[in-house]
């Protein structure tokens, strides 16, 4: 499945709710996502993005490291799914938006916390989807340069 129809269905189960506990899921779903993708991007992307891509790699990985990992069929797993990139453009602007969503369901999370170790598994996991999301922007102002580059290399 492609990278932008992986980040709608993301979205669509983010917003769906539930428990913490499937908001949790969820949210550790999107991180594997994300890193999923970096990956894809890091190996076959557009070169200026590589190392960028790299870094969005393991920031995701950390984010899904601080959280619990959810019990899931591996056909459920939706970084499992992903079999084409698609417009790398479009990919990085659905999962910024994911990542920001992310962070403010991890903030409700962490606000309605019981327990202090689920109050900061959440406090962790907000920074890696801040983190994740920068990376994400800064990926997406190389390829506005790189666009508005082709034009000028065209012209001279």
């Amino acid at each position: 499945m492609d990278a932008v129809r992986l980040i709608v269905t993301s979205r669509r189960a983010l917003a769906g709710g539930g428990g913490a506990p499937e908001i949790m899921a969820e949210v550790w779903q999107a991180q594997a996502l994300a890193q999923a993708i970096g990956s894809r991007l890091a190996v076959a992307g557009p070169p200026e993005l590589r190392g960028e891509a790299l870094g969005l790699t393991e920031l995701a990985g950390r984010g899904c490291g601080v959280l619990d990992t959810p019990h899931l069929a591996t056909e459920d797993l939706r970084a499992a799914q992903l079999t084409d990139l698609g417009d790398a453009r479009q990919a990085l602007l659905g999962l910024g938006g994911l990542l920001g969503e992310v962070g403010i369901a991890l903030v409700g999370l962490a606000c309605a916390a019981d327990d202090e170790g689920t109050y900061w598994q959440c406090m962790e996991a907000i920074d890696a989807a801040d983190e994740s999301r920068d990376r994400v922007r800064d990926m997406l102002r190389k390829l506005v340069d790189r666009e508005e580059a082709v034009p000028e290399r065209e012209a001279g």
